[in-house]
């Protein structure tokens, strides 16, 4: 039984983390003044966002996770060949010298960091490993929320 509520919007995410960074309360996503939803890039993707001050590009994947265990957010919930498509599009972005972030948006309020669900999806854990050493970012943030609405909150810690 959760100990929180839980969003189950999967276009909740993108929506809230759009509007944070417009009202500049994501301070690692700082410095663009343009902000883009849904842009075409790599083979047949598009990216949640994309942050741009002139040639400086920023591609930022959301995910929506809701899976807690222990305190513990969990991303995957299942296997997901998408997501893997989209670490290794990130990957790209980033050997072509733009900025690449992962953003994981918890969707609940009882977890104290976030990891990769080896234990569900060995192959987008060791995927997500490789996407950070090759310079993807990786943002963790949970939420506010009670029956009457939803908010960003703050970052939360990872481990691999």
């Amino acid at each position: 039984m959760p100990s929180s509520l839980v969003g189950v919007n999967t276009r909740t995410p993108n929506r809230l983390l759009r509007a944070a960074v417009l009202d500049h309360r994501v301070k690692e996503l700082e410095g663009y003044d343009r902000i883009r939803s849904e842009v075409r890039y790599g083979e047949n993707s598009r990216i949640d966002l994309l942050l741009e001050k002139g040639e400086k590009k920023c591609f930022v994947e959301i995910k929506n996770c809701t899976l807690v265990e222990n305190s513990v957010a969990y991303f995957p919930d299942a296997t997901t060949l998408r997501g893997l498509k989209h670490l290794k599009e990130l990957q790209h972005e980033v050997c072509s010298g733009n900025r690449a972030i992962m953003f994981y948006l918890i969707q609940r309020m009882d977890a104290k960091e976030f990891r990769p669900a080896h234990h569900i999806d060995p192959a987008y854990g060791k995927e997500l490993r490789k996407a950070i050493e090759k310079g993807i970012e990786i943002l963790v943030y949970d939420v506010k929320m009670d029956l009457k609405g939803i908010s960003l909150n703050s970052s939360l810690p990872y481990s691999l």
